[in-house]
């Protein structure tokens, strides 16, 4: 009776043991899906050529921008065009980012506050453009099922800010493709867990040696008629870039 009574006692214990392990297998997981789907589009390196187009339901403008970036940290995106715009870059040095604006020959650091508004006027976000929070670090990350997505197969993710994160979204819901890692769509999910935005990427192709979705259209929920489309004219990956060419100095004469 003594032996049974242990063997009752040890199956909860062992089933309690087993319990987190498997937890963590799935986080770890789902955090591997985020870390190379980030990493098969950021690469250690990266150099891109970029149309902007803004739509709205009366009006319509582009932008042109050049940028480079060098692992997680490092990112600056110059403004070719229009001309009244051109020469404008933005630095993102870690959790710093900051903008020249040419008309004034000033640079201005922008402050945390300021990472959810919009950027150059579109539907994408100071945040969205220079990546100041990591989808990889600043997340915890869970896999919700699978589906497809113009028949292509991918995972649903849930993505939430750690506690003590400096995010500007109140959760992501990432779909991932699972042949190639590639991001097809993100909604966007404020503080109070309403839907903001959604971004759907596709036109997927070749580019830089790497299969890619070409074109990123970011539209409101709440402004119908609205939307953003970025879209990659030329693309190269992990080519040479000194950490140096990211400075306040090379801001202004980058072109």
């Amino acid at each position: 009776m003594r032996k049974l009574l242990i063997v009752s006692m040890m199956i909860p214990l062992s089933l309690a043991l087993l319990l987190p392990i498997s937890l963590l297998a799935v986080e770890l997981d789902a955090l591997e899906i985020v870390r190379k789907a980030d990493q098969h589009l950021r690469g250690e390196s990266s150099y891109a050529e970029i149309t902007m187009r803004l739509e709205r339901p009366d009006w319509s403008r582009e932008i042109s921008m050049k940028s480079w970036s060098k692992g997680n940290d490092l990112a600056l995106i110059l403004i070719s065009a229009p001309a009244r715009d051109q020469g404008t870059t933005f630095l993102k040095r870690r959790n710093e980012v900051w903008n020249y604006v040419p008309s004034v020959e000033k640079v201005i650091k922008i402050p945390p506050s300021m990472m959810m508004q919009s950027w150059m006027g579109s539907d994408f976000t100071n945040d969205d453009l220079v990546r100041e929070s990591s989808v990889v670090e600043d997340y915890r990350h869970a896999i919700l099922g699978d589906t497809t997505i113009d028949g292509r197969e991918c995972w649903k993710l849930e993505l939430v800010p750690k506690v003590d994160a400096a995010v500007v979204w109140g959760r992501l819901h990432v779909w991932i493709e699972k042949k190639n890692y590639l991001q097809l769509r993100v909604d966007y999910y404020d503080e109070d867990d309403e839907l903001v935005n959604r971004m759907v990427m596709d036109d997927i192709r070749m580019m830089g040696g790497r299969l890619i979705p070409a074109r990123m259209e970011m539209a409101p929920i709440d402004k119908p008629g609205n939307k953003t489309i970025m879209t990659y004219k030329a693309l190269e990956f992990n080519k040479p870039i000194a950490d140096n060419f990211f400075s306040e100095q090379n801001m202004k004469r980058v072109r």
